[in-house]
């Protein structure tokens, strides 16, 4: 037996010895009345390996829960029709949120109170408290349940770190060295990129948030019941000022800008780009969407460290749904989502089909729970990926604070798109102004809210 083999038939063993009450046992059959619901996260049928994996679940699940019906439903959060479906009560009975939605849907009293029935599922104990908080109202009351998460650092080339002379397992810890390693990269030619950054379609104003929380500011404040803006400030401008001395006095952000997404992941995908603020699942997509080799890329901790932007996704529920409906819901998700027993077999299946696995990401446990364990052990018995390029992010988790997007996060990331693609665009731009026209759109949308 292969070494790889005798730690996965550890793993395996454990979870057959592990006494976790999770989904399944939480659902009794006796006398039970058959249960329709339907779900939403069925990848599309061009991500043929997803697809089949979700649906080969759905299968699996029903045949252990006779009495639950799954209605699979392609597509998660769009939020261009996302409020329309809500109004119109077009959401299936399980639907996928990111992080930035839980809140305003509790307020509003626009989403299922499923804490009666939360209490049958146990797992959910195991869960991060900070994470499942996304998902409660003030008086613990549960609406949803995480799925993954993500902390922002930085994406480097370590192909181009040792080309410009840097070294590839010391990454910038200060937003001071990322601009004298930028040079550096820049400096090789050949159209490559040190520093890329984004300005458009709510992302500059997404990465402007996390570099602003980076040096210890924060986007807005509680102001009595309502929230203010306060980036325009030291800091705030501090944010704007680098970035425009990149890209105007040392040339190390490149010519091209007003840059989305994918137009970062593209570039470090085809080595042409050192450095980038990004997630740990930002690796997975430059290897399989973008054909970059994984063993170039490196993830270290976000520049300055004063706290990081968080973000993550998970799952609410509607609220028509009647209380059978909540509760076979929370037994698919606590299967199919949040099932320590699943992770071993997961990596084996992911291993298989050659995508990445055992990236520091995500990770929703309580540390030092079975569920944590768990996770920890399965990771080692189907690792493939070269670990020991995330090290200075994982060192960095712990000791960072994590602070979850702001209020209205889109409406704000889209003003501040504004400022963050005049800095780059506009040699002459007016810092000062930028952020205080942005603060004076930012409070009315908050005020609004």
């Amino acid at each position: 037996m292969t070494r790889r083999n005798t730690r996965a038939a550890i793993v395996l063993t454990a979870i057959a010895c592990l006494a976790l009450t999770a989904a399944a046992a939480a659902w009794s059959t006796t006398k039970a009345k058959k249960v329709t619901i339907s779900v939403n996260a069925l990848p599309p049928a061009s991500d043929k390996i997803g697809r089949g994996n979700f649906l080969r679940d759905v299968a699996a699940f029903e045949r252990t829960h006779p009495t639950i019906d799954i209605v699979p439903k392609e597509g998660k959060m769009d939020p261009a029709t996302f409020p329309a479906r809500l109004a119109g009560g077009q959401l299936e009975n399980v639907f996928y949120v990111y992080f930035t939605d839980p809140a305003g849907l509790i307020d509003r009293k626009q989403t299922a109170d499923v804490t009666a029935q939360a209490r049958q599922f146990p797992i959910l104990k195991q869960i991060n408290p900070d994470l499942m908080k996304i998902f409660q109202d003030g008086k613990g009351h549960v609406y949803g349940v995480p799925w993954t998460n993500y902390t922002l650092g930085l994406v480097y080339s370590r192909a181009l770190f040792a080309k410009a002379g840097l070294n590839p397992n010391q990454p910038p810890a200060t937003w001071a060295q990322v601009r004298a390693d930028a040079k550096k990269i820049s400096a090789l030619g050949n159209g490559v990129v040190g520093y890329g950054d984004y300005s458009k379609s709510n992302t500059g104003g997404w990465h402007f948030t996390a570099e602003l929380y980076s040096l210890g500011g924060t986007m807005a404040v509680k102001s009595g019941s309502h929230w203010k803006a306060n980036f325009n400030n030291a800091l705030g401008k501090q944010v704007l000022q680098q970035l425009h001395d990149m890209r105007w006095a040392d040339n190390s952000m490149g010519d091209r800008q007003l840059l989305e997404w994918a137009d970062l992941l593209q570039m470090m995908g085809a080595g042409k780009l050192g450095m980038y603020l990004g997630a740990p699942d930002n690796i997975p997509t430059l290897v399989n969407s973008f054909k970059g080799d994984i063993n170039t890329f490196g993830l270290g901790a976000i520049p300055n460290g004063k706290a990081t932007l968080g973000g993550g996704d998970g799952f609410m529920f509607n609220k028509k749904n009647s209380a059978a409906q909540n509760k076979a819901a929370l037994t698919w998700v606590t299967w199919e989502f949040t099932n320590p027993k699943r992770i071993a077999l997961n990596n084996e299946r992911t291993a298989n089909q050659g995508l990445p696995v055992g990236l520091p990401q995500p990770f929703i446990w309580k540390a030092g729970t079975p569920a944590a364990k768990l996770q920890r052990a399965a990771t080692k018995a189907y690792e493939n990926v070269p670990a020991a390029n995330y090290a200075s992010f994982l060192a960095a988790v712990p000791k960072v604070k994590l602070v979850n997007e702001p209020p209205q996060a889109q409406q704000l990331y889209a003003i501040l798109d504004n400022a963050m693609a005049k800095v780059l665009t506009d040699k002459n731009a007016n810092i000062g102004q930028l952020l205080s026209d942005a603060e004076s759109q930012a409070n009315s949308v908050l005020a609004a809210a």
